[in-house]
């Protein structure tokens, strides 16, 4: 995951705030202000009866107050061409910013600061040779509260072909649709997806309308920092992550059948008898629908305080959900595999086979089993995105409607 922090250097433009249209003459004795800001004497040719004196938009508008600092501000200019142009804080710090080819407009190229004033100055020079001043101040927002997010996904990492896209924060986000909005994921191939807010609107997750096609290359970025999340909070900090898609890789389990077979690029690979679930009680049962790998460990302790057993130590174990379903190996429900349920909900297999999925697995892969009387729901754990139809999910979007 990256984290870009204040300071860091923007390539676009956009407009922040208000624009004020700022129209100032002055006798110019002659001279004229060239790109680089300086006067240059000597004789200059008489401008045509039709020039036109320059114009000076200001974006935030001079004398504008809580700025929110996300966006770049900007001197844009018509009828003429900007000679030299400065936005520094009370301090006296200037910010970075770059000029247009043409030189009609020049925008900041890096964030500005929250609860800070800001000072333009620099001149242009209309088409009838004469400069017009360049300046005006605004002040930015200060925010009552700072908050960040934090992404599910690493950058250079791989994940399985059902894997989400998962943006938390640490408590519910009030302008969901203004957060959405700064949230971008690019991919290629190109992939139909779309956000939901889950959890309380403590997270918003993207998914693809299908699984990924093997070998996508993802780029999430969301450019929260300056961006009002409501009540008087404001985005930290921007993040974003790069990562790939690897192999198809699914698991299809029949808690029926007793089976579990491993789907790998279209081909079966494995096909392991398992002990599911104890089919008779709704607390142990094994869910059906369509889990999601979360992550693997070669050990894990299982604990189940209200089936009176605690740190159970079972080998190759992989979380398909947060409801405590593992698949994992244990020696003794060997009997059971493949004939009879008897867990209390995760997928019993043999250790050897146990360590033969575990050594496949990639965070994201899917895991759809079948055949139980309890469904996979919304309080089953933060992967539970693929319990959802399409047109159910995209109606989550803050952008929706």
């Amino acid at each position: 995951m990256t984290i870009r922090h204040f300071g860091r250097r923007r390539a676009g433009v956009a407009v922040l705030g208000l624009v004020a249209m700022l129209t100032l003459g002055a006798c110019s004795g002659g001279s004229s202000v060239n790109a680089g800001g300086t006067t240059g004497g000597g004789p200059t040719e008489a401008p045509s009866a039709t020039a036109k004196p320059a114009s000076v938009a200001l974006t935030p508008a001079a004398g504008a107050g809580d700025v929110a600092p996300g966006e770049p501000a900007k001197v844009s200019v018509t009828n003429g061409t900007i000679g030299s142009v400065t936005l520094a804080n009370s301090d006296g710090k200037q910010v970075q910013g770059q000029p247009s080819a043409d030189k009609k407009s020049w925008s900041t190229t890096e964030d500005l600061g929250y609860g800070k004033t800001y000072n333009w100055s620099g001149q242009a020079t209309g088409e009838d040779g004469k400069p017009v001043q360049i300046s005006g101040s605004f002040t930015t927002v200060k925010p009552r509260r700072q908050m960040q997010g934090s992404l599910n996904v690493g950058d250079d990492q791989e994940y399985g072909i059902a894997m989400p896209i998962a943006l938390t924060f640490p408590s519910a986000v009030k302008d969901k649709a203004a957060v959405e909005r700064a949230l971008s994921v690019e991919t290629t191939p190109k992939t139909e997806g779309s956000w939901a807010w889950l959890n309380g609107d403590t997270s918003v997750h993207w998914r693809p309308k299908e699984y990924y096609q093997p070998n996508t290359k993802v780029t999430v970025t969301a450019n929260l920092y300056g961006v009002s999340m409501g009540d008087g909070t404001y985005g930290k900090q921007d993040v974003s992550a790069k990562f790939t898609i690897g192999r198809s890789q699914i698991v299809k389990g029949n808690t029926q059948e007793h089976t579990m077979q491993v789907i790998r690029d279209g081909q079966q690979v494995m096909d392991f008898p398992v002990s599911y679930g104890l089919d008779s009680d709704p607390g142990r049962v094994t869910h059906s629908g369509v889990h999601v790998v979360m992550s693997k460990h070669a050990t894990y302790s299982m604990s189940n305080p209200r089936y009176n057993y605690t740190d159970v130590n079972v080998p190759w174990a992989v979380r398909i959900s947060n409801n405590g379903e593992f698949i994992h190996g244990l020696a003794a429900s060997i009997w059971a595999q493949g004939k009879k349920n008897i867990s209390h909900g995760c997928l019993n297999l043999s250790p050897k086979n146990a360590k033969t999925y575990y050594d496949s697995v990639l965070p994201g892969d899917p895991v759809e089993i079948t055949g139980s009387t309890q469904q996979l729901g919304s309080k089953d754990g933060d992967y539970n995105d693929w319990t959802y139809d399409w047109a159910a999910w995209t109606k989550l979007s803050a952008l929706s409607a």
